[in-house]
């Protein structure tokens, strides 16, 4: 009995201890939009951090998607209930610039905090984008994409064409597309998701084609849309004349809808989106392997290819915290952009390595050799130092807008607009938007 007694003492004793461990622990909340595989590895990351050390305990928690997340964070910030660090997607970046008094900028955070931190170790083609007109990182980068080629290479086989040779220019990816048709390969050349991000703003920047004024929006709320230009026009048009033939099929607005479906069934031998679709695209495309390319460019366009710009989302992180769970979030930072979790996260995800140290290190377990077109979307982005038209771009109310440039192409590919008439909609339509935003915010 005593015995049991003294067992049972001790239990008690453990479980207090561990209490005041776990009290003694500083709460950082994460708000995302990470579901399954992704939502399961960002998890595993955050239980990573949160064995190495015992002073702060973070605690993601899945909000939906970015424009789900980044709304209820907004109101939770109104409200004086908003998580520590919130996951925003690119084009966000204007809206949260403009909530003055809202965010803590990461370079500030770091900087208070004493915590580890050289922006110079980043990719100059990611954190760009995040930066203010000083070069000041305003968030932290941790799902950084860009979209690339993905082919069939079985088709490409059966059509007769070499299949380590994916099309690099558009008039090659219209030749290669005629002949698979015509062999009866495949019904299509190619689809695509993202029409926005990948036939539109990546188009302008793969061709250092300006986006919009003043740099694309960085250098201030006062700019203008102008991606309706002579090369934007004449690939809209392309565009619209192979939907016709067939050589291309549109699979809806966004990243999803049937375009994915068209490639893994091998009705289109070609697709092009994200980088990070690249553990879905191979896990769907189980009957083929897959090619990897870069982005087809326009050989008579000056300065083509250029480098295409980023997707994905950045971390940022909101006032109003204690100073105990600042330096907690600024700690986390520093453990999430280290080269070992950072080289794990881009070669599980397909994410971009957002420091040279993780990319270095993923050269050096020979990861890029193994697993041939991984370093695809960093070769594509990295090409040439960004210039003002491919830095990417900045304009409040663009989640709007992107949705402004789906409506435009589908009045395209009916018939009801010409491609300059669709382009110059999504200018005049998307700067009334822009107008909005600077009211708002000036």
């Amino acid at each position: 009995m005593v015995r049991m007694t003294f067992t049972a003492g001790l239990s008690a004793l453990a479980v207090s201890l561990t209490s005041s461990v776990a009290l003694a622990q500083t709460e950082v909340t994460w708000w995302h939009a990470m579901g399954g595989e992704l939502g399961t590895k960002l998890e595993e990351i955050v239980a990573g951090y949160n064995a190495s050390q015992s002073d702060y305990k973070v605690t993601p928690v899945y909000k939906g998607t970015y424009d789900e997340t980044m709304t209820a964070a907004i109101a939770a910030f109104r409200a004086g209930q908003q998580p520590d660090i919130v996951q925003v997607y690119e084009v966000g970046t204007g809206t949260m610039m403009a909530a003055q008094g809202a965010i803590y900028p990461v370079y500030q955070l770091m900087t208070d905090m004493g915590a580890d931190f050289d922006p110079d170790a980043f990719l100059p083609a990611v954190v760009g984008y995040y930066t203010d007109t000083e070069g000041n990182m305003l968030s932290m980068p941790f799902n950084s994409s860009t979209p690339i080629l993905y082919y069939n290479k079985d088709i490409f086989e059966e059509a007769g064409l070499d299949p380590e040779q994916p099309p690099e220019t558009w008039g090659q990816l219209e030749e290669f597309s005629r002949t698979i048709m015509e062999s009866g390969a495949a019904e299509c050349g190619f689809t695509s998701g993202w029409i926005s991000w990948v036939q539109l703003e990546n188009l302008s920047a793969w061709h250092n084609q300006p986006i919009g004024t003043l740099e694309n929006g960085f250098g201030g709320l006062e700019a203008e849309l102008t991606f309706n230009g002579p090369v934007q026009v004449k690939h809209w048009e392309n565009l619209k004349n192979w939907q016709e033939e067939g050589v291309f099929q549109y699979g809806g607005p966004g990243g999803g809808g049937d375009a994915p479906p068209k490639f893994y069934s091998g009705e289109c031998a070609m697709y092009m989106n994200s980088s990070a679709s690249r553990a879905g695209v191979l896990a769907n495309a189980g009957d083929f392997e897959v090619g990897f390319g870069m982005l087809p460019y326009y050989d008579d366009v000056e300065g083509a290819p250029q480098n295409s710009i980023i997707g994905g989302a950045t971390l940022w992180v909101l006032q109003g915290q204690s100073e105990e769970e600042f330096k907690g979030v600024a700690d986390f930072f520093s453990y999430l952009s280290s080269p070992e979790v950072q080289a794990d996260w881009h070669q599980f995800s397909g994410y971009l390595p957002i420091t040279q140290a993780a990319y270095e290190l993923g050269q050096q377990q020979g990861f890029y050799e193994e697993t041939p077109g991984s370093d695809v979307a960093i070769k594509q982005i990295t090409l040439n130092e960004p210039t003002e038209n491919s830095k990417g771009l900045r304009f409040g109310n663009y989640v709007q807008i992107r949705t402004i440039i789906d409506e435009e192409f589908q009045e395209l590919l009916s018939g009801s607009k010409t491609p300059q008439e669709a382009l110059d909609a999504v200018v005049s339509r998307g700067n009334a938007l822009l107008r909005d935003f600077e009211a708002a915010n000036s």
